[in-house]
């Protein structure tokens, strides 16, 4: 992506990033330095690409489909969230909304797929037993799922020094969700 950087002497704390032509770009206070520049540019550069790969995906529709060839209940709501830092996706089975992180939608689709049934399960059980289990388990690629959300939890605790992604009950491989 193209990035533009326009330093503004009357800027004193704020970066703002916006598109302009296919070409990001970005203001920073004037006194910023070249390596909160940096930072900033690299960023914005990751927000703006999250969220053009975010509206490619119809995650309502998505949802849908994978209720009804996994038999399991449609959610009241289902959307893209960009503040879940240590979860793949959240579910709130009192009100049937789904949260997903935008972290997953650069990622192979069968991924994604894996995480909705997985919070789709929750509709029916909260926890992470057996019988969720059981639940989870319809989606065929489920296993080959769980090992690709493992390794990338492990690649962002090596690269971030983070611990995302990984729930500890039951060896699922979504969050809390």
């Amino acid at each position: 992506m193209d990035v533009e950087v326009i330093r503004s002497a009357k800027r004193r704390k704020t970066v703002q990033a916006r598109l302009v032509g296919g070409r990001l770009e970005l203001r920073i206070p004037g006194r910023m330095s070249a390596r909160e520049e940096a930072h900033w540019v690299a960023e914005m550069t990751r927000r703006f690409r999250r969220a053009a790969d975010t509206e490619r995906i119809d995650l309502r529709t998505r949802a849908a489909l994978l209720s009804r060839r996994h038999d399991l209940p449609v959610a009241t709501s289902v959307r893209w969230v960009a503040n879940q830092r240590h979860r793949w996706g959240s579910c709130t089975p009192s009100t049937g909304d789904i949260r997903i992180s935008d972290r997953l939608a650069p990622w192979p689709e069968w991924v994604l797929d894996y995480v909705l049934v997985h919070e789709l399960a929750h509709l029916v059980e909260s926890g992470h037993g057996r019988a969720f289990n059981a639940l989870v388990d319809r989606y065929p690629l489920a296993e080959r799922a769980r090992g690709y959300l493992l390794a990338k939890a492990g690649a962002d605790d090596a690269d971030a020094d983070a611990d995302d992604g990984v729930d500890a009950h039951a060896g699922s491989a979504t969050d809390g969700g």
